[in-house]
């Protein structure tokens, strides 16, 4: 009996299928941080102050991150790592 025919294995394109959807799916969940311009990160950062999510420490001028205890020197700096850190934290928290 011969074997299967070769020009009828589609495992390849099962794979490439696969890794495509993988690739989507990780760009569907990555955040985007190239965005944020410096009013964005302002206003971010300023909500994020009235939250007490950001401790602003004038003597040393830099802005606490309090969940993490990151500090930061940059408004847009903050607003970055704080929109990455979140998604990092809803992804942790989707995963379980």
């Amino acid at each position: 009996m011969p074997g299967p025919d070769p020009h009828d294995d589609t495992s390849r394109d099962y794979e490439r299928f696969e890794k495509e959807q993988l690739a989507q799916d990780r760009d569907a969940t990555s955040v985007d941080t190239a965005d944020i311009d410096d009013t964005t990160a302002q206003r971010l950062v300023s909500d994020l102050v009235d939250a007490d999510v950001v401790t602003p420490v004038p003597e040393d001028q830099v802005l606490a991150h309090e969940p993490s205890g990151t500090t930061f020197h940059s408004t847009t700096q903050l607003a970055v790592f704080h929109r990455g850190w979140t998604a990092g934290r809803d992804a942790d928290a989707e995963a379980e």
